[in-house]
């Protein structure tokens, strides 16, 4: 397993960006489907980005499309979520998972590597 450490979370206003950080340690991050997560308070955790191993391929979940971006850089072994135009349903905790699948799946059952969160309040 690769350890992972996510960063860059905080409070924002509606509409305001924030960009979530997760450096990777201990493995190198190349071989595995990286992904972000969330889990609001009551509900169940749910996927919101996934990268494949090369960088060249995304997927995101429907209610994100088009305001967030994941990206990655195995060089520096390391994965970033840019988030823009923010709302309030976006506050959750946020989670950094790898996946050593060849494709990108969203179950977080099938990730096997998490890091700990990063909390992300948006305000109304």
């Amino acid at each position: 397993q690769v350890r992972l450490v996510e960063s860059g979370g905080g409070l924002v206003q509606a509409g305001g960006s924030l960009r979530l950080s997760c450096a990777a340690s201990g493995r190198s991050i190349s071989t595995y489907v990286m992904g972000w997560f969330r889990q609001a308070p009551g509900k169940e955790r749910e996927f919101v980005a996934g990268i494949n191993r090369g960088g060249a391929i995304t997927k995101y979940a429907d209610s994100v499309k088009g305001r967030f971006t994941i990206s990655r850089d195995n060089a520096k072994n390391a994965v970033s979520l840019q988030m823009n135009s923010l709302k309030p349903e976006d506050t959750a905790v946020y989670y950094c998972a790898g996946d050593s699948a060849v494709f990108i799946r969203t179950a977080s059952n099938e990730f096997d590597s998490w890091g700990r969160g990063a909390q992300v309040t948006v305000s109304s």
